[in-house]
This record gives structure tokens, sequence and C-alpha cells, in this order.
């Protein structure tokens, strides 16, 4: 059987990247709300959580482990 170690390399840096796309995605959402474009805006949120919460899914199994 095969140890879990490389499953818990790569599952820290998908997270930290899942976190810091999450990020630019709601940082750049207010510029599609001052655009007069709202739904682009409520999207990138949304896609921003998703990737958020992935993100700190990631991490915890990274740790748990």
């Amino acid at each position: 059987m095969t140890s879990p170690e490389p499953r818990v390399r790569r599952e820290r840096p998908l997270g930290l990247l899942l976190l810091g796309v999450a990020l630019m995605l709601l940082a750049t959402s207010a510029t599609w709300f001052g655009n007069d474009r709202a739904w682009i805006g409520v999207v990138s949120l949304v896609v921003a959580a998703a990737a958020a919460a992935g993100g700190v899914l990631l991490l915890r199994r990274s740790r748990a482990r």
C-alpha cells in the first residue's frame, strides 16, 4: 500500500491556490458592480465563495494527516 505523503503534499498548495483565486475574484468583483454589470459581479462572488470553501477544505485535510 502506498503512503498518503504525495496527496498531502498536493493538498496544501492546491488549497492555497484556491484561496488566492477566491481572494482575487473577491477583489475584482467591485469592478463589475461599478461597470453596470452586476450579474457578473454576483457570479464572481459565488465562484469566489466556492473556491474559498474548496481551499479551506483542502487545507484542513492536509493538516489532519
